[in-house]
């Protein structure tokens, strides 16, 4: 009621013409107060110290001074809901943002940011709940834009149900446990980063038309389950790329239309990479699977790998070879199912003959599917010039 009584009087003080105040209806609001703002525009920026509940109802908006980040949370256990935030600063060395999380299990839930350098800022923020959001950036070059969600040093946020529009990347950085599920992005540079962020999981969200998907840098135990990442066809970018990252379980995503489908590097230490690969589609990539640097030990079962130009390739024949593939299916196979069990008599191979020149030297790529590389690789099929090497044997591949 106070702060009601507050609003009344600031915006019968306050000029016709201008934008009220939110600042001083928020230290109006007693500690786990509601706020509910009526329609109307109102002035930020603005800073949040203590629990309450602030509601916009769809009809608010909270408009920046182009200066700096337009709302900061800096309690917890507070809500944020129904508010259109726009008119961020446009630093990035200062992180301008539409709102800026400092705070522990608060939720914040169907905002509308638009019009901001880098979108959801969570630093430091713990089991906040962040769902039913709609961010979209500045309309600026994309390696200029802000990150639509960076979260930084914290754990157990669930991000989930956002739509994330004309933003760089999703960063999740030095930040464990956190759930990112069922969210779409639509033109961005990166769909996401997980950068020493172990037990991250990422579930059932949709990431289209950005450079490169999903990239696993130096984390562990990740679970990365039924995503669909479409047209990731930026230069060297691929549907999701681990380097330095074990124990993944990468189950029921698919990957459409990419540059390429998976991408996995040098295991961490020179050890056993051991991710799981079970279960997903990789369909009209470039390359359905890359894998460069030393053997590597994945288990890659019951994948459906669909009219990729190459379906499986390796920087040298070790880094694939070594992987453990069963029941796959292959739309290149071309063996028969006898017995009809639903398995091919013979194995799957993918044998390298002059694959080799461009797998081993990137940039003769150009020349893929071109009448001189295509004749050489058809002449060392009739007589090697040297020792062909396997990439890959599944030796029970799925006619269905």
């Amino acid at each position: 009621m106070r702060a009601w009584l507050l609003g009344c009087l600031v915006m019968a003080a306050w000029p016709a013409w201008a934008a009220t105040p939110l600042q001083p209806l928020i230290d109006a609001t007693p500690a786990g107060g509601q706020l509910t703002l009526a329609a109307g525009e109102y002035a930020g920026p603005a800073t949040i110290t203590r629990p309450i509940h602030l509601d916009g109802g769809g009809k608010a908006a909270l408009r920046g001074d182009g200066a700096s980040t337009v709302l900061t949370l800096r309690a917890s256990a507070s809500t944020i809901r129904g508010l259109a935030i726009s008119g961020s600063g446009d630093l990035h060395d200062r992180t301008d943002a539409g709102l800026l999380i400092e705070g522990d299990g608060n939720l914040i839930e169907g905002n509308r940011l638009d019009d901001v350098l880098f979108g959801i800022h969570v630093k430091q923020g713990n089991r906040n709940r962040i769902t039913g959001n709609h961010i979209q950036g500045k309309p600026r070059e994309l390696g200029l834009r802000g990150d639509g969600l960076r979260i930084w040093y914290s754990q157990g946020n669930l991000i989930e149900g956002n739509h994330f529009e004309r933003v760089r990347d999703l960063i999740i950085d030095n930040a464990a446990g956190n759930r990112i599920i069922g969210n779409t992005l639509h033109d961005g540079r990166a769909s996401m980063e997980i950068i020493f962020s172990p037990d991250t999981l990422i579930e059932r969200n949709m990431f289209t038309n950005t450079a490169t998907g999903i990239i696993v840098l130096y984390s562990r135990a990740l679970t990365i389950r039924g995503n669909r990442i479409i047209h990731a066809r930026g230069g060297g970018g691929a549907g999701i790329t681990f380097k330095e990252s074990s124990g993944a379980l990468v189950e029921g995503n698919e990957i459409i239309d990419s540059a390429v489908g998976l991408s996995s590097g040098p295991p961490p230490g020179g050890g056993d990479a051991a991710l799981t690969i079970r279960g997903n589609r990789f369909a009209y990539n470039i390359i359905g699977m890359y894998f460069y640097g030393e053997k590597s030990g994945h288990q890659i079962t019951g994948n459906r790998f669909e009219q990729n130009l190459t379906q499986v390739a390796a920087s040298a024949p070790p880094a694939a070879s070594t992987n453990h593939w069963l029941g796959n299916h292959w739309s290149d196979y071309q063996g028969f199912d006898r017995n009809g069990d639903g398995i091919g008599d013979t194995p799957y191979q993918i044998i390298a003959y002059a694959d080799r020149i461009w797998m081993e030297t990137p940039k003769t790529t150009f020349f893929r599917n071109s009448p001189a590389l295509e004749l050489l690789d058809f002449l060392e099929r009739l007589a090697p010039f040297s020792q062909p090497d396997i990439i890959l044997r599944d030796p029970a591949p799925q006619m269905k």
